[in-house]
């Protein structure tokens, strides 16, 4: 996959799509096509990056597009934009499924015609950038749902790499626990190592399968600067690697639980009502609907939810208690009881 980056890198002005779960490298992957780009003399402009999930409303527009001095309240002078920054370089839009539909549109035609309309301009500006854009979403599933443009996904599409994730290439692991303190040695200035016996468990944990890595080289990261700090006299022992390996087991997880609830939720409510949950009622929603599926009547799950609350009530009507629970979220016992 790495060649045919390369080559892709020197031939293809075309967009790239990056996907794969967080943590994965997307980001340093294309920072090194540009690099790449521009030591052969490809590109000659910046590297400019943003993360589409940080971009909402109109701030979306003007920090993509740019606008005019007056075009909104706040808007007390021109503003470029990321667009034109990235003229005759290469702009990164990372997690380009959390973009709005009107942003689609207009990043549609930036990047067809290469001309775009800052926001409250009447003339239209030029950039001749390249774009590389990155997703952990399934933008397919996305464009079914009405999310995602179709149009903008077959433009972005023509190269689509996908990273695999850390636990698909544990071979990668114990290169990078170097890479990794190297790094830390260089922003702290602090040469830490391991001494033999913790190195070796630490090891056979990263590349073993009890170790998940679910946010990738994100959490291999933090392992290292976690060990690495809390270390004395520069050397990293197994009473810490104890303690990480216990903290990243527990923090895996919880984690495995939240992506579990999301996705009985979205299963069960739909993407779109799913999402617009406060986190107090998908948690405690992601759990009823458990115990349901659970019971075998809907009498039988009303009288495990509230086994202790119905003592101290006249009124022991588990079953109607339940029912209007569900009813408040759109749903009875049919299309939750059953799955």
């Amino acid at each position: 996959m790495i060649e045919q980056i390369e080559l892709v890198a020197l031939r293809a002005r075309e967009p790239i799509l990056l996907t794969g779960g967080t943590g994965v490298g997307k980001s340093q992957l294309a920072r090194r096509i540009y690099e790449l780009k521009k030591l052969q003399g490809r590109l000659s402009g910046q590297f400019v990056a943003v993360n589409a999930a940080t971009l909402r409303g109109e701030q979306a527009m003007s920090t993509l597009f740019g606008h005019k001095k007056g075009a909104f309240t706040g808007a007390d002078a021109d503003r470029a934009g990321l667009l034109l920054t990235a003229n005759k370089g290469l702009l990164f839009l990372d997690e380009i499924g959390e973009l709005g539909l009107d942003e689609q549109a207009m990043l549609l035609r930036a990047i067809e015609e290469k001309h775009f309309l800052p926001v409250g301009s009447d003339c239209e500006v030029e950039s001749d950038f390249q774009l590389i854009a990155a997703t952990n979403r399934e933008l397919n599933d996305a464009v079914t749902t009405g999310n995602f443009r179709e149009d903008l996904l077959a433009r972005i599409n023509l190269w689509t790499f996908s990273l695999p994730g850390l636990v698909e290439r544990r071979e990668d692991i114990e290169p990078n626990i170097e890479y990794e303190l190297a790094q830390y040695a260089k922003k702290n200035d602090r040469k830490i190592s391991f001494n033999k016996e913790a190195r070796e468990r630490f090891v056979n944990f990263a590349t073993g399968y009890e170790a998940t890595w679910m946010a990738n080289f994100r959490d291999l990261n933090a392992a290292i600067v976690r060990m690495a700090t809390l270390s004395n006299g520069g050397r990293i022992r197994l009473e810490t690697v104890e303690q990480e390996i216990k903290r990243l087991q527990v923090g895996w997880t919880n984690q495995t639980r939240n992506d579990a609830d999301a996705i009985l939720l979205r299963k069960t409510l739909g993407e779109e009502r799913a999402t617009e949950l406060d986190l107090f009622d998908a948690v405690q929603l992601a759990k009823v609907i458990r115990v349901c599926r659970e019971s075998k009547t809907l009498a039988e799950a009303g009288r495990k939810l509230f086994q202790y609350s119905r003592t101290k009530k006249k009124s022991n009507n588990d079953t109607d208690r339940l029912s209007k629970y569900l009813t408040g979220f759109g749903l009875d016992w049919d299309g939750v009881g059953n799955g």
